[in-house]
């Protein structure tokens, strides 16, 4: 079967989904929980992307998804440290003897998928990555899916998984955090930033006034909701919808105004 390349349409759907994706409400606490992790070990991530060449942030959500952070498990499949991977791909590393180390395991599984500095590391370019880590069963069979290994967790994705190796479920649903969405969410926090999308130049100002609480009023919270959405607009900028002015609201705010809100103890 020939290879997917990243297109132009298809970097374009990519950077498309990212920039309208939605995380669900109910999804959040977990969502959370798993950032609090990640960071956590952000500097066993940034150690293994210094030697690699590979954003640590995506070595991150693929050992989040493979392995659920686990470092005795191996970034390839999840498969035990203390022997060669029996899953796909079977017999990794092949240099070396067992127990291997996470950090030795991660340098071979990226170096298996040919990742290193010279990767596309925009945002459709991870993007892609991350698709293809995993595979491209979805997209091939199943174009109606988005693939929840990057998009569960989101609004872009309600059900339909393989359940197994090759082994398709249309009512089964993912129940962990898709890359993408763990990737939003800390752009969200401000934790990361993809090099083909800077800090925006600032622009005519849309006020609300700076709150950390949702106002009791409808039509003030649609307000910050509107702004929210129109802060989603620039290249960069990633803001929860949650109609609440807040300070990564204000955040967001400034760097598009140059000013934080009106209210804003820090802008006074």
């Amino acid at each position: 079967m020939p290879a997917i390349s990243l297109s132009t349409p298809l970097r374009k759907s990519y950077e498309d989904l990212f920039d309208t994706c939605q995380i669900r409400p109910d999804r959040f606490p977990t969502l959370d929980r798993t950032v609090a992790r990640l960071l956590a070990n952000r500097a066993r991530y940034e150690a293994v992307s210094a030697t690699a060449g590979v954003p640590w942030y995506f070595v991150a959500v693929i050992h989040n998804l493979e392995a659920d952070m686990n470092f005795t498990r191996h970034l390839h499949n999840g498969d035990p440290l203390s022997a060669r991977t029996v899953q796909v791909p079977a017999g990794r590393p092949r240099r070396g003897q067992p127990p291997f180390t996470w950090e030795e395991s991660a340098a071979d599984a990226l170096a298996l998928k040919g990742l290193d500095a010279q990767t596309d590391w925009t945002l459709a370019g991870t993007l892609y990555q991350l698709e293809r880590y995993n595979g491209w069963g979805y997209r091939r069979h199943h174009p109606d899916v988005l693939s929840p290994y990057l998009w569960s967790f989101s609004d872009h994705y309600t059900c339909g998984k393989y359940v197994a190796d090759g082994r398709w479920s249309e009512t089964a649903i993912s129940r962990q955090c898709g890359a993408a969405v763990l990737l939003r969410r800390l752009a969200e926090l401000g934790e990361i930033r993809f090099p083909d999308k800077p800090a925006p130049e600032p622009v005519a100002p849309a006020l609300v006034a700076h709150s950390i609480r949702k106002s009791r009023d409808p039509a003030t919270v649609r307000r910050v909701e509107d702004l929210q959405r129109w802060l989603n607009t620039f290249a960069g900028i990633y803001v929860r919808v949650d109609g609440i002015p807040g300070n990564r609201t204000s955040d967001a705010y400034r760097k598009i105004t140059g000013s934080y809100l009106p209210g804003d103890p820090r802008g006074s």
